[in-house]
C-alpha cells in the first residue's frame, strides 16, 4: 500500500505532466521518433490542397472524378526506459533529488508515448535489477511506472549500468526506443551501450546536481559515497583537491555518449527540464 507521501508525488506528477504534454512535448515526440513507415489507410475523393501525387488513377478513370489514396503512419513502437534507482539518486543539494527528478522525467517520457499509441516498458536499476514493468498501452500503464519507481526500495546501493543495458537488450525483441535516465555513476558500461544502440534508438538522459560541479570551499569535509558507504575526509579549501572533488562521471560520461553515438542531454535538477527536452528532440528531429 501506498504511503501518504508517495500518493502525494504520484498525483503532483501527473498533474505536471498533463500540464507539460498539452505544452506540446506529446508532439515533439511523436515527431521525432517515428514510426516503420506508412500504411494504406483509405480511398476517399480529392480535395482543394491535397497532394496530387496521391491521386489513385485507377479509381479516378473509374469513378469519372480525383480520387486519393489515404496512409497513415504506422507506429507499433515500444519505448523503454531505463532509469536509474541507486544510491546515487538519493542526492540533491538544494532542489529535487535525482531520483524524483528521474521520476518527472519518465512520467513524462511514459505518457508521451500513451499520448502517441505507443507502447511503454520500464527497468529499474541499482547494481542489479530493482524491478522490470513489460512493455503496454494506456494511461493506467503508465501510472504504474510511475507507482513503481517513486515506491521501490531498492535493494542495491551501487551501479551496474552495463548490466541494466544488457537486461534492456534481451527483453527488447524488435526494434525501438530506450532512454536510460542516470546519473551515469558507473563504469564500463561503453561497450553495452554501443551494442544496444546499433539496434536501437537509444538516447541518455544524463542527471546532474549543481553541488557536484561547484563543491563549495567549506574547509574539512566529511564525505559519504551514498553507493558504497565508504567515508573520507578532505580539506575542500585545497586547490588540488578542487578537481578531485568534481565527479569523475560528469567528465567520462559526454565523451563515452559522443564514442558510441548515442544522442545525449545533460538536465540539472536545479532548472526545468521542460524546454531543454522540448529543445533536443526538435535537434533531433532536424537532423532525420
Amino acid at each position: 500500500m501506498l504511503d501518504r507521501e508517495t500518493f502525494s508525488k504520484i498525483r503532483r506528477i501527473q498533474i505536471r505532466t498533463r500540464v507539460i504534454l498539452e505544452s506540446g512535448i506529446g508532439g515533439a515526440y511523436h515527431a521525432v521518433f517515428k514510426g516503420r513507415g506508412m500504411e494504406f489507410a483509405e480511398v476517399r475523393e480529392y480535395q482543394p490542397g491535397d497532394d496530387a501525387r496521391t491521386i489513385d488513377w485507377n479509381v479516378t478513370a473509374r469513378m469519372g472524378s480525383p480520387y486519393i489514396k489515404k496512409y497513415v503512419e504506422e507506429r507499433d513502437l515500444t519505448l523503454l526506459l531505463v532509469v536509474d534507482v541507486s544510491g546515487s539518486q538519493a542526492f540533491g543539494s538544494r532542489y529535487l533529488l535525482k531520483r524524483d527528478f528521474a521520476a518527472e522525467l519518465a512520467a513524462v517520457l511514459a505518457f508521451s508515448a500513451v499520448f502517441n499509441h505507443d507502447r511503454v516498458g520500464a527497468v529499474l536499476f541499482s547494481d542489479r535489477i530493482e524491478g522490470y514493468v513489460p512493455p503496454g498501452r494506456g494511461r493506467d500503464h503508465a501510472l504504474r511506472i510511475v507507482r513503481d519507481l517513486l515506491a521501490l526500495d531498492p535493494r542495491g546501493r551501487g551501479t551496474d549500468i552495463a548490466g541494466a543495458l544488457r537486461f534492456a537488450q534481451r527483453v527488447m525483441k524488435r526494434r525501438g526506443i530506450v532512454a536510460t535516465i542516470s546519473d551515469f555513476q558507473g563504469r564500463d558500461y561503453e561497450r553495452a551501450l554501443g551494442v544496444l544502440r546499433r539496434r536501437h534508438d537509444v538516447i541518455a538522459l544524463h542527471l546532474t546536481d549543481p553541488r557536484e560541479d561547484d563543491f563549495p570551499d567549506a574547509g574539512l569535509v566529511a564525505l559519504v559515497d551514498p553507493e558504497t558507504g565508504e567515508r573520507v575526509v578532505v580539506d575542500a579549501s585545497r586547490p588540488e583537491v578542487r578537481p578531485w572533488l568534481r565527479s569523475e562521471a560528469l567528465r567520462e560520461a559526454p565523451e563515452t555518449f559522443k564514442r558510441t553515438r548515442v544522442d545525449a542531454l545533460n538536465l540539472s535538477t536545479a532548472e526545468s527540464y521542460e524546454r531543454p527536452l522540448a529543445a533536443f528532440f526538435k535537434t533531433r528531429e532536424r537532423r532525420r
